[in-house]
Formats: C-alpha cells, structure tokens, sequence
C-alpha cells in the first residue's frame, strides 16, 4: 500500500495511491482519519483500505495535483543515525561507531516534499544526506531479532539536510541537524509488504541540480534495520508514528574538496528504489 498525506479545501487528507492516481478517502467517507500517526496508534491500516474499497471513479483525482504534507505530521519521536555507511565514516573525522550513533531531530526542522529548504541566514554550510527512514506501526520494547521488523510499518524517503559549521561546534550534533525547514521527508508512505524484509538491497541516490552526489545500496549499512530496533528498544518504548532514520551514505557535500554546500537556486532529489522520489528546491531564509 502506497499513501499520500496532501491538502484538501478543507484541511489535511489521506490517499492511496494506484500508479497515478489517488484515491481521496476524505471524499468517500468525510468521517475518513486525516493524519497518519493518528491510523497507526488506532484502527490501523486496515482501516484506510476498508474505506477506499468504497470508493468511485469521482473520488479519484490525479496524484500530480496534490499539494504534499509530510507522510506523518504527529511522530512522538525522530530518532536518526549517524555514521551508518563505512564509507560515509571516512569522510569525516570520525571512526565506524561499535554502537549505532544516535540523536535527534524536531518536526520544526522538516518540510514535505515539492516544499523549500531553507539555507540560514548565519551559514553557507548546508548539506544533504539521502536517507532511508522506518515509520514505526507499534508499541515495541525490547525486541529481538525475531520479531523487530513486526514494529515497522512502511517505509519513506528523507533528507537530514544539515547545516555542518554548527553541527561541529560541540561533540553533540543536535544544533546543527535541527535547524528550521533544513530537512524533508516523503513524498509517500510505503508499507513494510511492499518492499524486501528491513527494505535491504534498495538503491538509494540523492542527486544536486541532476548530478548524482551519493548512490549505495541499503544493504551496506552498518546497522540495518533490525540492529537497530533492537538497540534501541533496550531502553526507549517506541510509539506508532515515530520515525527512526537510517544513516546516509558517502558523497556529502562536506567530504568533497572543495566542499560542495546547497545553495539559493539549487534542487535536491533524494531516491530510494521502489520507495519513491522526495524532491525539494533550496531557498535562502527570508
């Protein structure tokens, strides 16, 4: 199942999308649920497809006429990956971690796809980083390798847009990894059955104004999906909605000589096989 969060007249929407089309559940059933974290903490997704099993030719509308919001709007957390590809390690200072490294980003600092990114006022350093990321459909503590990919209910696009001169001033990342409308995510949500199991062996690009920056595959992360999970949930219960981030490859922008940052003008595509293409052009802050 493939699902699209977009503006409708009268607020947000959900859709399933079939090839070109979606379908508008808000129009088959106006009771239909508008956000996607509030499906997973409740009736599930299940219920989205109920309800477009009702649907008619009028309530399809072409999928290239949304207005995207992000895939969910209300995750408790965000929780991102540093350091993920061996590759990506030796671009920078830093060596392959013995443990997932891990922080954070708010929902202040992300937009959906089609919107700006926004370079800052106090800093030419802005960079991409093509990501995979795991939407999480249940409450999950302590798992194990058996059942961890049970928690996860699809997959989307992301770019941790970061703003690296900020990112270095302390030994913590959180600075320079939150900065307002730097990151995005979508455009779709993907659901785990669509995909191979911890959406492994996908290739995953991001490319600059057409030129390809970073490509790898998922299957070269140091910590897949399922480390992950179950690292995690040694100590933090993970919610329905909440987003774990999976790490970037090689070919930021700051790994470049000379460095190569995002500017005014600029489009940025990150691209995951058979996940989709989340795409954003790259203003300066007002």
């Amino acid at each position: 199942m493939k699902i699209v969060a977009f503006d409708r007249p009268d607020g947000p929407g959900l859709g399933i999308v079939y090839g070109n089309t979606v379908v508008d559940l808000c129009a088959v059933d106006p009771a239909a649920p508008r956000e996607l974290g509030v499906v997973l903490r409740g009736s599930g997704l299940r219920a989205l497809t109920a309800i477009a099993a009702r649907a008619a030719a009028m309530h399809n509308i072409p999928l290239a006429s949304v207005k995207y919001r992000m895939p969910v709007e209300t995750p408790g957390k965000i929780i991102c990956l540093g350091l993920n590809y061996v590759a990506h390690v030796a671009e920078g200072p830093f060596q392959r971690p013995d443990y997932p490294a891990l922080f954070t980003r708010a929902m202040t600092s992300l937009v959906p796809h089609g919107a700006p990114l926004e370079r800052p006022k106090c800093s030419e350093t802005f960079d991409y980083e093509a990501e995979l990321v795991a939407i999480i459909g249940k409450r999950a503590r302590h798992l194990t390798p058996e059942n961890a990919l049970e928690a996860v209910a699809g997959y989307s696009c992301f770019n941790d847009g970061s703003i690296r001169e900020f990112q270095r001033h302390t030994i913590q990342w959180t600075m320079g990894k939150n900065f307002d409308r730097t990151g995005s995510f979508g455009p779709l949500f993907v659901s785990a059955d669509e995909l191979p199991p911890g959406a492994a062996g996908l290739k995953i690009e991001c490319r600059l104004n057409g030129q390809t920056v970073q490509s790898d595959n998922t299957k070269n992360m140091s910590f897949n999906v399922v480390e992950t999970l179950v690292y995690i949930t040694k100590g933090v219960t993970l919610e329905p909605g909440d987003l774990l981030v999976m790490g970037t490859p090689a070919g930021v922008g700051h790994g470049r000589k000379p460095p190569l940052w995002m500017r005014a003008g600029d489009t940025c595509e990150v691209e995951i096989e058979k996940v989709g293409l989340l795409s954003n052009r790259i203003t300066d802050e007002a």
